[in-house]
């Protein structure tokens, strides 16, 4: 099956090596991997500030590099989700809204592609220690994600994981809410960070990069060096370190 692998901004711009984790992995299961080098942003954030034009534009982009693609896989439960779900009322009324719910209807997050379509067996990557998981809200409460990173990371060598309190609680990123609320967002921030410290694990693994860049960051800023922040696909394929 072809795959068309779409990014992100935040992966191109911030830790590219998460594509790189996330092609490996796809092609481990078997994908014909296409990555179209034109591709930017999936609107998300036209599309949260209300700009529905830009954000319309920007959806046709993604539209037509894409396009021949049985589907579209992104190693973000976020951008996942604004293709997946929030399309289909930002191409509503418009002359293509049926090729919209075509690429709706075959847009995955990674680890839910790799389990639910593509069926992975067996991960290329190990890990020796302890880790513990962050459920991102959009990757969660929209798209369903729970039980496919877990059951992936099960199959890796040597990694133990254990669950934190309050897993499925928000970071307090949200895009612009960190923005707009910096000392609400660092409350809660604060007490993911805690809650990841209780659990005494050598990483915390989630999916989405806004998290992670949110939740390192207040590590980091609590004088925890340690600890370290890894998205799923560099601990699944094994390009963690």
């Amino acid at each position: 099956m072809r795959v068309g692998l779409f990014v992100t901004c935040l992966v191109d711009l911030v830790r590219p090596r998460i594509g790189f984790a996330a092609l490996a992995l796809l092609e481990a299961a078997g994908c014909e991997v296409t990555v179209p080098r034109t591709q930017t942003c999936c609107g998300q954030p036209g599309y949260n500030s209300g700009d529905r034009r830009t954000a319309l534009a920007l959806a046709r982009k993604v539209l037509d590099e894409f396009e021949g693609c049985d589907y579209v896989v992104a190693p973000s439960g976020s951008c996942a989700g604004m293709i997946r779900t929030h399309y289909p009322d930002l191409f509503s009324g418009e002359p293509d809204r049926e090729r919209a719910a075509r690429l709706c209807e075959h847009t995955y997050e990674l680890t839910d592609f790799l389990v639910n379509v593509a069926k992975l067996e067996r991960v290329p990557g190990s890990f020796g220690g302890v880790v513990t998981y962050h459920d991102s809200c959009a990757g969660l409460r929209e798209l369903g994600v729970k039980a496919q990173p877990r059951a992936l990371l099960a199959k890796v060598s040597g990694l133990t994981l254990k669950e934190m309190d309050e897993a499925e609680v928000c970071c307090g990123f949200g895009g612009a809410f960190a923005v707009k609320f910096g000392d609400i967002s660092s409350h809660i921030a604060d007490r993911k960070c805690a809650n990841v410290a209780a659990t005494g694990a050598d990483a915390l693994v989630l999916g989405d990069l806004g998290c992670m860049l949110n939740i390192e960051g207040r590590l980091r800023r609590r004088g925890d060096m340690k600890t370290k922040v890894l998205h799923v696909a560099e601990v699944l394929a094994g390009v963690s370190e």
